[in-house]
Protein backbone atom coordinates (compact mmCIF):
# COMPACT_ATOMS: atom_id res chain seq x y z
CA UNK A 1 0.00 0.00 0.00
CA UNK A 2 1.79 3.52 -1.30
CA UNK A 3 2.28 5.52 1.73
CA UNK A 4 0.48 9.00 2.31
CA UNK A 5 2.26 12.19 1.23
CA UNK A 6 3.22 14.56 4.11
CA UNK A 7 4.22 17.82 4.43
CA UNK A 8 6.42 17.98 8.29
CA UNK A 9 5.29 20.53 10.31
CA UNK A 10 7.46 20.36 13.49
CA UNK A 11 8.98 23.21 13.69
CA UNK A 12 6.86 26.86 12.03
CA UNK A 13 8.98 29.85 12.50
CA UNK A 14 7.83 33.50 12.37
CA UNK A 15 10.23 36.42 10.64
CA UNK A 16 9.04 40.00 10.11
CA UNK A 17 9.16 40.23 6.56
CA UNK A 18 9.87 43.92 7.72
CA UNK A 19 13.27 42.25 9.59
CA UNK A 20 15.64 42.32 6.18
CA UNK A 21 18.66 40.61 8.55
CA UNK A 22 16.12 37.52 9.81
CA UNK A 23 15.18 37.05 6.17
CA UNK A 24 18.31 36.96 4.92
CA UNK A 25 18.86 33.95 7.52
CA UNK A 26 15.76 32.01 5.82
CA UNK A 27 17.66 29.65 3.81
CA UNK A 28 20.42 28.69 6.93
CA UNK A 29 16.94 27.87 8.77
CA UNK A 30 16.56 23.78 9.79
CA UNK A 31 12.63 24.56 10.51
CA UNK A 32 10.02 22.48 8.29
CA UNK A 33 8.08 26.35 7.52
CA UNK A 34 8.62 29.48 7.53
CA UNK A 35 6.01 32.15 8.38
CA UNK A 36 6.59 35.60 6.43
CA UNK A 37 4.51 37.96 9.30
CA UNK A 38 2.61 41.48 7.94
CA UNK A 39 1.11 40.95 10.92
CA UNK A 40 1.39 41.12 15.13
CA UNK A 41 5.49 41.07 14.38
CA UNK A 42 5.62 44.28 12.42
CA UNK A 43 4.80 47.64 13.65
CA UNK A 44 2.39 49.88 12.23
CA UNK A 45 4.72 52.45 10.56
CA UNK A 46 6.34 49.01 9.01
CA UNK A 47 3.07 47.51 7.52
CA UNK A 48 3.47 48.73 3.73
CA UNK A 49 7.01 48.74 3.44
CA UNK A 50 7.38 44.97 5.00
CA UNK A 51 4.40 44.21 2.24
CA UNK A 52 6.32 46.18 -0.14
CA UNK A 53 9.46 43.61 0.58
CA UNK A 54 7.57 40.57 -0.48
CA UNK A 55 8.10 40.70 -3.63
CA UNK A 56 11.76 41.06 -3.89
CA UNK A 57 11.99 37.73 -0.85
CA UNK A 58 9.97 35.67 -3.57
CA UNK A 59 11.84 36.86 -6.53
CA UNK A 60 14.64 35.36 -4.75
CA UNK A 61 12.75 32.51 -3.09
CA UNK A 62 14.60 31.32 -0.05
CA UNK A 63 16.16 28.05 0.16
CA UNK A 64 15.59 25.49 2.98
CA UNK A 65 12.27 25.70 5.03
CA UNK A 66 9.79 23.33 3.01
CA UNK A 67 6.66 25.75 3.62
CA UNK A 68 6.88 29.51 2.97
CA UNK A 69 3.91 30.82 4.26
CA UNK A 70 2.83 34.27 4.26
CA UNK A 71 0.80 35.40 7.31
CA UNK A 72 -1.36 38.46 6.60
CA UNK A 73 -3.14 41.20 8.53
CA UNK A 74 -6.86 40.85 9.09
CA UNK A 75 -8.90 41.43 5.99
CA UNK A 76 -11.27 43.38 7.47
CA UNK A 77 -9.09 45.65 8.85
CA UNK A 78 -6.77 49.05 7.23
CA UNK A 79 -3.81 46.38 5.29
CA UNK A 80 -5.50 43.06 5.17
CA UNK A 81 -7.10 43.61 1.62
CA UNK A 82 -4.22 45.00 0.36
CA UNK A 83 -1.61 42.41 2.09
CA UNK A 84 -4.05 39.72 0.72
CA UNK A 85 -3.69 40.71 -3.07
CA UNK A 86 0.35 40.45 -2.27
CA UNK A 87 0.94 37.50 -0.92
CA UNK A 88 -1.36 36.13 -4.21
CA UNK A 89 0.91 37.44 -6.04
CA UNK A 90 4.21 35.60 -4.64
CA UNK A 91 2.43 32.25 -5.05
CA UNK A 92 3.54 31.17 -1.44
CA UNK A 93 2.87 27.65 -0.23
CA UNK A 94 0.12 29.07 1.80
CA UNK A 95 -1.73 32.35 3.21
CA UNK A 96 -2.26 32.41 6.69
CA UNK A 97 -5.61 34.15 8.03
CA UNK A 98 -5.51 36.02 11.20
CA UNK A 99 -8.38 36.85 13.37
CA UNK A 100 -10.53 34.15 11.90
CA UNK A 101 -14.41 33.99 13.31
CA UNK A 102 -15.87 31.69 10.98
CA UNK A 103 -16.03 29.79 8.33
CA UNK A 104 -17.24 33.24 5.71
CA UNK A 105 -13.90 34.23 6.73
CA UNK A 106 -11.94 31.80 5.19
CA UNK A 107 -14.71 31.08 1.93
CA UNK A 108 -14.34 34.89 1.43
CA UNK A 109 -10.31 34.74 1.35
CA UNK A 110 -10.54 31.94 -1.22
CA UNK A 111 -13.07 33.58 -3.51
CA UNK A 112 -10.03 35.95 -4.24
CA UNK A 113 -7.94 33.48 -5.08
CA UNK A 114 -9.91 32.18 -7.33
CA UNK A 115 -10.66 35.15 -8.83
CA UNK A 116 -7.03 35.76 -9.28
CA UNK A 117 -6.62 32.39 -10.63
CA UNK A 118 -4.10 31.27 -8.01
CA UNK A 119 -2.71 28.08 -8.56
CA UNK A 120 -4.23 24.94 -6.69
CA UNK A 121 -1.27 24.97 -4.67
CA UNK A 122 -1.47 27.93 -2.71
CA UNK A 123 -3.14 26.97 0.56
CA UNK A 124 -4.58 28.66 3.36
CA UNK A 125 -4.29 28.68 6.87
CA UNK A 126 -6.49 30.23 9.86
CA UNK A 127 -5.39 31.34 12.87
CA UNK A 128 -7.80 30.02 15.85
CA UNK A 129 -7.47 33.39 17.87
CA UNK A 130 -11.07 34.31 19.29
CA UNK A 131 -13.71 33.02 21.36
CA UNK A 132 -15.93 33.16 18.22
CA UNK A 133 -13.52 31.06 16.45
CA UNK A 134 -13.36 28.67 18.90
CA UNK A 135 -17.15 28.39 19.11
CA UNK A 136 -17.06 27.59 15.18
CA UNK A 137 -14.43 25.52 15.20
CA UNK A 138 -15.86 22.45 14.15
CA UNK A 139 -17.68 24.30 11.55
CA UNK A 140 -14.38 26.13 10.22
CA UNK A 141 -12.23 22.51 9.99
CA UNK A 142 -15.43 20.96 8.13
CA UNK A 143 -13.63 22.99 5.62
CA UNK A 144 -10.89 20.49 5.25
CA UNK A 145 -13.40 18.55 3.54
CA UNK A 146 -13.51 20.82 0.70
CA UNK A 147 -10.76 21.12 -1.60
CA UNK A 148 -12.28 23.90 -3.20
CA UNK A 149 -11.65 25.68 0.08
CA UNK A 150 -7.94 25.46 0.34
CA UNK A 151 -7.62 25.05 3.95
CA UNK A 152 -4.99 23.21 4.96
CA UNK A 153 -3.59 24.20 8.50
CA UNK A 154 -4.91 25.48 11.84
CA UNK A 155 -2.80 27.62 13.96
CA UNK A 156 -3.74 28.32 17.54
CA UNK A 157 -3.21 31.91 18.44
CA UNK A 158 -2.44 31.05 22.27
CA UNK A 159 -1.66 34.76 23.33
CA UNK A 160 -4.42 36.58 21.66
CA UNK A 161 -6.84 33.68 23.39
CA UNK A 162 -5.45 34.63 26.95
CA UNK A 163 -5.95 38.04 26.00
CA UNK A 164 -9.63 38.03 24.51
CA UNK A 165 -10.73 36.02 27.50
CA UNK A 166 -9.10 36.90 30.43
CA UNK A 167 -8.23 33.86 31.35
CA UNK A 168 -5.32 33.50 34.05
CA UNK A 169 -2.30 32.07 31.84
CA UNK A 170 -0.31 29.75 34.15
CA UNK A 171 3.13 27.97 33.18
CA UNK A 172 1.22 24.55 32.46
CA UNK A 173 -1.40 25.68 30.62
CA UNK A 174 -3.85 24.36 32.41
CA UNK A 175 -6.55 26.77 31.78
CA UNK A 176 -6.15 26.85 28.36
CA UNK A 177 -5.55 22.88 27.61
CA UNK A 178 -9.56 21.77 26.94
CA UNK A 179 -9.62 24.48 23.92
CA UNK A 180 -6.23 23.75 22.36
CA UNK A 181 -7.93 19.63 22.74
CA UNK A 182 -11.17 20.76 21.34
CA UNK A 183 -8.50 22.15 18.12
CA UNK A 184 -7.01 19.35 17.91
CA UNK A 185 -10.00 17.19 17.89
CA UNK A 186 -11.70 19.92 15.30
CA UNK A 187 -8.66 19.86 13.31
CA UNK A 188 -8.39 15.59 12.77
CA UNK A 189 -12.63 15.77 12.11
CA UNK A 190 -11.77 18.01 8.91
CA UNK A 191 -8.60 16.34 8.02
CA UNK A 192 -6.14 19.37 8.82
CA UNK A 193 -2.66 19.74 10.56
CA UNK A 194 -2.74 21.65 13.74
CA UNK A 195 -0.15 23.92 15.24
CA UNK A 196 0.61 24.78 18.81
CA UNK A 197 0.78 28.50 20.14
CA UNK A 198 4.07 30.49 20.50
CA UNK A 199 6.04 30.17 23.82
CA UNK A 200 6.79 33.48 24.83
CA UNK A 201 9.84 33.19 26.58
CA UNK A 202 12.40 31.32 24.28
CA UNK A 203 14.88 32.21 26.67
CA UNK A 204 13.32 29.15 29.13
CA UNK A 205 14.00 26.18 27.20
CA UNK A 206 12.87 24.14 30.16
CA UNK A 207 9.30 25.53 29.84
CA UNK A 208 9.63 25.03 25.67
CA UNK A 209 10.48 21.64 26.09
CA UNK A 210 7.46 20.69 28.20
CA UNK A 211 5.30 22.75 25.87
CA UNK A 212 6.30 21.29 23.27
CA UNK A 213 5.89 17.67 24.39
CA UNK A 214 2.65 18.03 25.68
CA UNK A 215 1.33 19.21 22.46
CA UNK A 216 2.78 16.42 20.85
CA UNK A 217 0.87 14.08 23.42
CA UNK A 218 -2.39 16.08 22.69
CA UNK A 219 -1.76 15.29 18.88
CA UNK A 220 -0.42 18.90 17.38
CA UNK A 221 2.09 18.14 14.20
CA UNK A 222 4.30 20.83 15.27
CA UNK A 223 4.59 24.14 17.09
CA UNK A 224 4.85 28.01 16.03
CA UNK A 225 8.03 29.42 17.28
CA UNK A 226 9.19 33.21 17.59
CA UNK A 227 13.23 32.36 17.77
CA UNK A 228 15.57 30.27 15.69
CA UNK A 229 17.15 28.90 18.71
CA UNK A 230 13.59 27.16 19.19
CA UNK A 231 13.83 24.93 16.03
CA UNK A 232 15.97 22.26 17.16
CA UNK A 233 14.27 21.53 20.09
CA UNK A 234 10.55 21.51 18.43
CA UNK A 235 12.16 18.94 15.41
CA UNK A 236 13.43 16.51 18.03
CA UNK A 237 9.89 16.44 20.03
CA UNK A 238 7.33 16.20 17.03
CA UNK A 239 9.62 13.92 15.15
CA UNK A 240 8.72 10.05 15.38
CA UNK A 241 11.01 7.60 17.76
CA UNK A 242 13.14 5.33 16.99
CA UNK A 243 10.90 2.96 19.08
CA UNK A 244 7.29 4.32 17.47
CA UNK A 245 9.12 3.91 13.81
CA UNK A 246 10.60 0.51 14.56
CA UNK A 247 7.02 -0.74 15.80
CA UNK A 248 5.40 0.70 12.52
CA UNK A 249 7.52 -0.96 10.54
CA UNK A 250 6.60 -4.25 12.51
CA UNK A 251 2.99 -3.77 11.46
CA UNK A 252 3.63 -3.14 8.42
CA UNK A 253 5.55 -5.82 7.35
CA UNK A 254 3.43 -8.07 9.18
CA UNK A 255 0.17 -7.64 6.93
CA UNK A 256 2.49 -7.40 3.97
CA UNK A 257 2.71 -11.60 4.52
CA UNK A 258 1.23 -13.23 1.86
CA UNK A 259 -0.73 -15.00 4.41
CA UNK A 260 -2.04 -11.97 6.20
CA UNK A 261 -3.68 -10.87 2.67
CA UNK A 262 -6.84 -9.94 3.35
CA UNK A 263 -6.91 -10.13 7.02
CA UNK A 264 -8.39 -6.99 8.85
CA UNK A 265 -6.49 -8.12 12.02
CA UNK A 266 -3.71 -9.85 13.03
CA UNK A 267 -2.20 -11.30 16.16
CA UNK A 268 1.42 -9.87 16.54
CA UNK A 269 3.43 -9.90 19.65
CA UNK A 270 0.93 -10.99 21.94
CA UNK A 271 -1.53 -8.21 21.09
CA UNK A 272 -4.31 -7.52 18.39
CA UNK A 273 -3.46 -5.74 15.33
CA UNK A 274 -6.35 -3.97 13.75
CA UNK A 275 -6.05 -2.06 9.46
CA UNK A 276 -6.62 0.89 11.40
CA UNK A 277 -3.11 0.30 13.14
CA UNK A 278 -1.72 -0.17 9.75
CA UNK A 279 -2.77 2.68 8.49
CA UNK A 280 -1.51 5.03 11.55
CA UNK A 281 1.65 3.35 11.02
CA UNK A 282 1.89 4.04 6.75
CA UNK A 283 1.02 7.55 8.34
CA UNK A 284 4.21 7.34 11.06
CA UNK A 285 6.57 6.61 8.28
CA UNK A 286 5.49 8.41 5.64
CA UNK A 287 6.06 11.51 7.66
CA UNK A 288 9.75 9.86 8.98
CA UNK A 289 10.61 9.95 5.28
CA UNK A 290 9.45 13.59 4.26
CA UNK A 291 11.36 14.51 7.46
CA UNK A 292 14.28 12.89 5.79
CA UNK A 293 13.97 14.00 2.78
CA UNK A 294 13.81 17.40 3.95
CA UNK A 295 17.06 17.03 5.68
CA UNK A 296 18.94 16.12 2.84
Amino acid sequence: MPQPNFSPRRSVLYVPASNARAVAKIPSLACDAVILDLEDSVAPADKIPARESLAAIFANRPAGPGEIIIRVNPLGGEWGADDLLAAIACAPDGILLPKVDTPRDVLEAGDVLDDKDTAETVRLWAMIETPRALVNIAAIAELGRDPAARLSCLVAGTNDLVKETGMLATADRRYLTPWLMQMVLAARAGGLDILDGVANDFRDTEAFSRECGEAAAMGFNGKTLIHPSQIEQANAVFAPSPEALAEAAEIVAAFELPENSGKNVLALDGRMVERLHLIQAEKLLAKAAAIKGANQ
